[in-house]
């Protein structure tokens, strides 16, 4: 059975829990509920570093409580907080235990446990903005970072041919796979993996994670990215901009669009 790590901050300004997931999403928490002046963070226990997450309370003078949690209790825990989520009237994101949306064009169901991504961070909600943007029909989608699949099954609701969705975590992608069959999807392939390189050419990179890993992955992002293609990127706030368009122009990508949302912003690159 595995165990998870909770911590909850109080207290909070929006701009300075904005920041606050940011530095907790380098420490191995990567599920996070947010209301109007508090934190929590999830994580699983063997991946959470405990001790980077001292040395940041003390930097960035917070504190928290912390909690174990075991796997069972998450269902009731996440059940007794998920509210669902519209995305203006394109997109709707709901458990099954909600009423069905009247009124968005596309409706997902998922049960998101401990994974990211279920549409009420800025960062996720953005993503979805931008998807609309875009044309999927007939085209072969990578979702790096999937968390619940809600991008991955989003895609394929918007009509494309394939969706390959990788991501780091087990939890994430057993996570992913119940929800992809929830929502009668046929065209995901989920797998675990541990980088982007997956060999294949897409049409659109979806990639939801953070600056580091982003950084890090450029390269494998933009070899993998068809001609033509399209490579959109959030869990990046404000100040990361700069960094990751200088990486990016490094592979011959360039933004042609993006969006911000309080600290957060989603940045869409197009091949030179």
């Amino acid at each position: 059975m595995q165990h998870y790590k909770q911590i909850k901050i109080a207290e909070l300004t929006p701009e300075r829990r904005d920041l606050l997931i940011a530095l907790l999403s380098c420490t191995g928490f990567d599920g996070f509920e947010e209301s109007e002046n508090e934190l929590k963070a999830f994580g699983n226990a063997s991946s959470v570093d405990m001790k980077r997450l001292q040395q940041l309370a003390g930097l960035h003078e917070f504190s928290y409580t912390e909690e174990d949690i075991q796997e069972t209790n998450w269902n009731a825990l996440w059940e007794s907080n998920f509210d669902a989520v519209t995305v203006g009237d394109f997109a709707g994101i709901r458990a099954h235990f909600h009423q069905p949306f009247k009124n968005v064009q596309h409706e997902i169901l998922i049960t998101p446990k401990m994974s990211f991504g279920t549409g009420h961070h800025a960062t996720t909600f953005m993503m979805i903005e931008q998807m609309s943007k875009l044309d999927f029909a007939g085209k072969h989608i990578f979702d790096f970072g999937t968390g619940t699949g809600v991008l991955a099954i989003l895609a394929e609701k918007l009509g494309a041919e394939s969706v390959t969705a990788i991501d780091n975590d087990e939890w994430s992608i057993e996570n992913a796979k119940e929800n992809a069959d929830k929502n009668h999807c046929t065209q995901i392939t989920v797998k675990r993996a541990d980088t982007a390189a997956v060999n294949q050419q897409f049409d659109i990179i979806l990639a939801n994670i953070n600056k580091n890993v982003l950084l890090e992955n450029m390269a494998v992002l933009a070899s993998q990215l068809k001609y033509g293609g399209t490579l959109l990127m959030s869990g990046l706030l404000r100040e990361d901009e700069q960094d990751i368009v200088a990486e990016a122009l490094k592979y011959q990508l360039q933004k042609i669009s993006g969006s911000n949302k309080l600290q957060w912003i989603a940045l869409v690159f197009g091949q030179i």
